[in-house]
């Protein structure tokens, strides 16, 4: 747990920002909870693939994208925090995930571009990050309220690292912590419940449930026993419901107004990459809130 000790003393974000999205990307990191001494680097890219040829113009577009980074950094330290900015070239799909590994980064904070067309506007530059960063990474949303953060968990390893993550922030007394972990129902493969073996079916069923009941279980209890354990409360609620984990956790933060959604980038089914396509991306994509996804 070595990257979660160190959050306790100092985290390091990167904020994309572009010239038409920065005010969300860094209010948010203003008003968040972070351990003392955190630093912020905004980090802006000019996309050279726009002005192939023309090099005055990728400079010009330089000089623009300097300077919008710099008054994000700059409003950063006047509210207080370390900060600086950072512009690079290239396509900004590769090269914000590229400078959060050289930096070392903690979480990456990219908007959204939320608009009428989200599912098609958040192929681009937010889910490349999603996908491609070494770190934790923050969909932010302008609708994004701290004062109601709902925790999903599966009770997986990376799951824990979320609970981790929540457990290690200074959340203003005020905050309201909610707990979810979905009973998700996974029948075996064919083979194996055709196998002379297997229990017959109802059994087998049964057997499906009860244990997918009893993870979901332990998973709210350890999350909350980590959480009280760090001092923060967490609210009671029916938090083990059945169904597929997307809709659930999206169904549940949008009836509760939760302002933040954190969950592990992927939970006990299997590969990150796998799991990115479906719940945690899904959630990310879809979501009326800010969501993290953590590594």
């Amino acid at each position: 747990m070595l990257a979660i000790r160190r959050l306790t003393n100092v985290m390091k974000v990167l904020l994309a920002i572009d010239s038409s999205h920065t005010s969300h990307v860094v209010d948010a990191a203003i008003t968040g909870p972070w351990p003392a001494g955190s630093v912020f680097c905004a980090i802006g890219v000019v996309d050279t693939r726009l002005w192939d040829g023309l090099p005055s113009l990728i400079e010009d577009e330089r000089n623009q994208a300097e300077l919008v980074v710099k008054a994000a950094s700059d409003k950063l330290t006047q509210s207080g925090h370390r900060a600086f900015s950072e512009v690079k070239t290239g396509s900004p799909k590769k090269e914000i995930s590229e400078y959060a590994k050289q930096w070392s980064a903690d979480l990456i904070m990219v908007d959204s571009h939320r608009h009428s067309l989200d599912r098609v506007l958040f192929g681009s530059v937010a889910q490349a990050v999603l996908r491609a960063a070494p770190c934790s990474v923050e969909v932010v949303r302008a609708s994004a309220q701290l004062s109601k953060v709902l925790l999903a968990t599966d009770g997986s390893e990376v799951s824990a690292l979320a609970v981790d993550f929540v457990a290690c922030r200074p959340w203003p007394t005020q905050t309201q912590i909610r707990i979810l972990s979905v009973v998700e129902l996974l029948m075996p493969d064919m083979p194996s419940v055709l196998s002379p073996f297997a229990p017959p079916m109802p059994e087998l069923v049964e057997q499906v449930i009860r244990e997918a009941r009893e993870r979901a279980d332990k998973a709210v209890t350890d999350a909350r026993e980590t959480l009280e354990r760090a001092g923060l409360k967490v609210c009671n609620w029916e938090t083990t419901p059945e169904g597929d984990p997307r809709a659930t956790i999206l169904d549940y933060a949008k009836s509760w107004d939760a302002g933040l959604i954190v969950l592990g980038s992927h939970g006990r089914h299997g590969l990150e990459r796998i799991l990115l396509g479906s719940v945690a991306e899904a959630v990310a994509t879809h979501a009326h809130c800010s969501v993290q996804v953590v590594r």
